[in-house]
């Protein structure tokens, strides 16, 4: 008997390996514009917020109004990378098979909703998925909205339902919308940033996320 009935993933570091493209990219945005370079784990860190949320975290001195041109350099860098960005070993078969056994499935996610459909359609997986939310059409993690807007849309109970990401935003979203979450330990955030908020469990890589899935969701 199924212990959940919804299955929300995390997208860029949960089900894609997305997180060293989303760096590089940051850091050679910020280059070209002769901006602070941020470290590795400063980048790390923002992935998953809303692009506004992101920036004033990541370069608080900078100017609402040079938003675009970073945001600009920044996607010169990440689309031309895009196509070739895999899922993690693995996730194609696991969506198939949690669908099989008959999970309602959704992302939340802090991509925009023109990155989301381009990741759908590259990787054959936009069938998987009942809902889906971006950061550019609802509140940014850790807000709860993305989550709640699913929930209301599939008609599912938060306690029925299942967050699964690799960052602290998520995890803080699941716990400010009252859902359960397991943490995905092979993305963006440190493993034990994310025990910290106290997921269900949290697994090393997406092999032992996918069991721990069928064994226990």
């Amino acid at each position: 008997m199924k212990q959940f009935d919804l299955l929300v993933f995390d997208w860029d570091g949960t089900l894609m390996d997305s997180a060293g493209a989303i760096v590089m990219s940051i850091q050679s945005a910020c280059r070209d514009l002769d901006l602070p370079i941020p470290s590795d784990a400063a980048s790390r860190h923002i992935i998953g917020l809303g692009l506004n949320e992101a920036l004033a975290e990541l370069l608080p001195g900078l100017s609402p109004s040079s938003y675009g041109q970073l945001v600009e350099r920044y996607r010169h860098y990440f689309l031309s990378q895009d196509n070739e960005i895999p899922l993690f070993d693995g996730v194609f078969e696991a969506m198939q098979e949690l669908s099989e056994m008959g999970f309602l499935m959704a992302v939340a996610t802090g991509k925009s909703r023109r990155g989301l459909d381009r990741a759908f359609d590259h990787t054959e997986t936009r069938p998987f998925f009942h809902a889906s939310r971006c950061a550019d059409e609802s509140f940014s993690k850790p807000h709860p909205g993305m989550l709640l807007e699913i929930l209301v849309e599939l008609g599912v109970s938060a306690d029925r339902a299942l967050m699964i990401g690799d960052t602290t935003h998520d995890l803080q979203m699941a716990i400010n919308a009252k859902v359960p979450s397991l943490g995905a330990a092979y993305g963006a955030h440190p493993k034990q940033n994310l025990v910290d908020l106290e997921p269900l469990a949290c697994l090393d890589n997406f092999t032992e996320l996918h069991l721990w899935l069928k064994t226990n969701a």
